[in-house]
């Protein structure tokens, strides 16, 4: 067999156990379980075109399946996303570790958290993590069993609400639409806030630019003081 076949081979097989989905949602010590109140896809791929309405919640090359469940999230308490390769991994198998990249997490107030697309305005940042001393928020979550934790804000109002979990792999980042985004949409009714705020919102797509530093980025030539921008809107915290 020649080295090229190999490399192919070495390489094919790394990208594919790149993929990853936001499976489950855990929230106030309860897992809820596989693709409850998720919209999962049956396939692992990514999005890679920022400007696609599927940058939203998921969607084709990656089919999601539609749920008619709503998770209840307090107000003021962390949650967690947990992401799995597949619908079928265990905590051991979450993203190749050897795909990284920036972790974020937004939210959106809908009126209908079963129907609403996701596509268009409403969109606010929650939660991101990028890269600091060498190590990137991907692999913050692998090594957290998949779990990534994102705090509900205490200001906001309740009533029906997604929440995206998003992952970014950079290890193609190098060209343009390179970057490898995953993402899924949970189904919430958040309770418990004080609704003294309004954040900014955001359309979705729209967040992202494809030239954006933090998704055109050559990582293999970072050091680990090397400065990374995370794409996306300013983060939201209460006053």
């Amino acid at each position: 067999m020649k080295l090229s076949t190999v490399l192919v081979g070495i390489s094919s097989a790394s990208a594919v156990s790149a993929h990853t989905i936001f499976v489950s949602l855990a929230a106030d010590g309860k897992d809820y379980g596989i693709s409850y109140g998720i919209r999962t896809p049956s396939y692992d791929g990514p999005q890679t075109d920022v400007n696609a309405k599927n940058m939203a919640c998921n969607g084709a090359p990656n089919p999601t399946m539609s749920t008619d469940k709503i998770i209840p999230v307090i107000a003021g308490t962390n949650v967690s996303a947990v992401w799995r390769h597949t619908l079928q991994s265990g905590a051991n198998d979450v993203m190749d570790p050897g795909h990284k990249g920036p972790v974020m997490a937004y939210l959106k107030k809908v009126t209908n958290a079963k129907t609403d697309s996701g596509v268009g305005d409403g969109w606010f940042k929650i939660q991101e993590g990028g890269y600091s001393n060498g190590n990137w928020a991907t692999n913050t979550v692998i090594n957290n069993k998949g779990n990534q934790v994102i705090r509900i804000p205490s200001c906001i109002a309740n009533g029906q609400y997604l929440l995206r979990a998003e992952m970014v792999a950079l290890h193609g980042a190098r060209s343009t639409n390179g970057a490898q985004l995953y993402m899924e949409c949970a189904q919430i009714e958040i309770t418990g806030g004080t609704g003294t705020a309004s954040p900014k919102t955001y359309s979705i797509p729209g967040i992202y630019k494809s030239n954006d530093p933090g998704l055109l980025i050559d990582i293999y030539s970072m050091k680990p003081t090397s400065q990374y921008v995370i794409p996306g809107p300013p983060l939201f915290t209460c006053p």
